[in-house]
């Protein structure tokens, strides 16, 4: 059985810092914001995964479908040796993509790339059980900040990046990312990207604010890590839950409105903030795409879209592209 490797890419203090330059940065900015990977504490992570069970949250499903039924094809227009997954997380769906590969023939080795070490550890220990065969190397590092894709791996590489996360990004980042990407590819290997369409305006809102109220506390959770990180006295019931759709943009953002006048103090920053009655603090936005908005996108960073593929119902889109040149 091969054993599970695993590199740390990222300083002992690299969250700690970037929090306090998050948080700073975030509500001392007019409007206020938070990014969203300040959600993914443990508590937090608990809090998604019920999301992508509650029947109003789609993307999930709708992605795990179109693997389950494009894997072989994925494969075959591949031929990869090595998977490389961004924010790999549990690594759940990867395994369509790996069964594929394995099927073909041409599998050698997975690279997980998530910033949670637990989440790798727990996730590649349970790979090279199911995948003896497998070679597993994870890599604990924050791609949003620094893309550092290992070298020392087999290619042709596909680079995975599911569940829609590019979305998270507003268009800039999302073309300085897209480029970074480009620029680790050699000619050969794939990209596979998950992206959320646009559809229903109510169906996307639903997805974010769900009737049992998983959503809303996930989205709170935010003000509890930075409470617990920076001393902070944020009441999380002293703010509303929100979910807007931006018609301009093609996005969904989530917001958190306070209740009242209120002062939030940091001693961990030496901050005090106030927050209006009604004012929002914006904690995720969600891009929702079209496939002419992918390829541009794409094509932008130097990638040619080579295959696109949509659920049943049309909700989510998986693309694959390989470098131009």
């Amino acid at each position: 059985m091969t054993a599970f490797e695993l590199t740390r890419l990222l300083p002992a203090d690299h969250f700690a810092r970037a929090l306090r330059e998050d948080v700073r940065g975030g509500l001392t900015a007019d409007p206020k914001w938070l990014p969203p990977k300040w959600f993914y504490d443990s508590r937090g992570s608990e809090l998604f995964e019920e999301i992508t069970r509650l029947p109003e949250y789609y993307p999930t499903r709708a992605e795990r479908a179109i693997l389950t039924a494009r894997a072989g094809e994925i494969a075959a227009a591949t031929a990869a040796r090595t998977v490389v997954e961004l924010g790999s997380g549990s690594s759940e769906k990867t395994r369509f993509l790996l069964d594929g590969l394995h099927a073909l023939g041409t599998l050698e080795s997975y690279v997980p790339v998530d910033v949670s070490e637990s989440a790798l550890q727990e996730a590649g220990e349970q790979l090279v059980k199911e995948y003896p065969e497998l070679s597993v190397h994870g890599v604990v590092s924050d791609f949003t900040a620094s893309l550092d894709l290992p070298h020392a791996v087999n290619s042709p590489k596909l680079v995975a990046f599911l569940g829609g996360t590019l979305g998270n990004l507003l268009p800039a980042e999302r073309a300085v990312f897209l480029s970074a990407l480009r620029a680790e590819l050699a000619p050969g290997d794939s990209l596979l990207l998950g992206t959320d369409l646009v559809k229903d305006p109510a169906v996307l809102v639903a997805a974010y604010d769900d009737s049992a109220g998983v959503t809303a506390e996930f989205n709170k959770n935010v003000l509890t890590v930075v409470n617990r990180e920076l001393d902070a006295t944020f009441d999380p019931e002293a703010f509303d839950h929100v979910a807007h759709w931006d018609a301009e943009q093609e996005w969904i953002e989530m917001r958190l409105r306070s209740r009242e006048d209120q002062s939030v103090k940091i001693p961990g920053l030496d901050l005090a903030v106030h927050f209006a009655a009604g004012e929002e603090l914006r904690t995720e936005i969600s891009a929702k795409f079209r496939r002419e908005r992918v390829e541009r996108e794409l094509s932008a960073a130097g990638f040619a879209l080579t295959h696109w593929w949509t659920d049943p119902e049309g909700r989510f889109g998986l693309s694959l592209a390989q470098p131009i040149g």
